[in-house]
């Protein structure tokens, strides 16, 4: 019997390490007193097995259990392609 997992969706920041990459998943909160929207953001380490997600990449992620010291998250799918130019800030000039 399979537990319920938790499930993320979010962006993809970083693809350079290898079966890695880093996805910022955003969540959204009311103030309890101001009820102010606060967005909070939280960068989270998760293991691609076919390093198929690059930068800019909009992906679903799965809680599983202890890959690495930093890595307890798995890529489940990727939801949507990102077209992000990955462009030196030297080469803008």
């Amino acid at each position: 019997m399979q537990k319920n997992r938790k499930t993320r969706v979010g962006r993809v920041v970083s693809d350079k390490m290898e079966k890695t990459v880093v996805v910022a998943v955003e969540t959204a909160k009311q103030h309890p007193l101001y009820r102010r929207v606060i967005r909070r953001t939280r960068r989270i380490k998760a293991h691609d097995e076919a390093n198929a997600c690059h930068m800019g990449d909009i992906v679903r992620l799965m809680e599983t259990r202890p890959i690495s010291r930093d890595k307890a998250w798995k890529v489940v799918e990727v939801l949507t392609k990102g077209d992000v130019a990955e462009v030196k800030p030297t080469e803008i000039e």
